[in-house]
């Protein structure tokens, strides 16, 4: 399955992928929105074999099948206090 993937200018570390270059037609209009301007990173084939640096790619497959679309958000910057 082919995918882009676009980085968002209005929120950090934060990519969303769509299985064609430039059809956001299944992104919903408020997401859009708060992502701001997209900017393309890269086209690529998930394989099976693919491995990605934040997102498991068979979960990334589904979401793209189901709705049209993969928000990879950024890391979660939680830590446990120590007691």
């Amino acid at each position: 399955m082919q995918c882009a993937i676009y980085k968002s200018n209005k929120k950090a570390d934060t990519y969303l992928y769509v299985q064609e270059a430039g059809n956001f037609s299944r992104v919903p209009q408020d997401l859009l929105r708060l992502l701001g301007r997209l900017d393309l990173v890269m086209t690529l084939e998930l394989t099976p074999n693919r491995t990605l640096a934040r997102a498991d790619p068979e979960q990334v497959r589904r979401q793209l099948e189901m709705q049209g679309y993969y928000l990879q958000l950024p890391p979660s910057n939680i830590t446990e206090s120590p007691n």
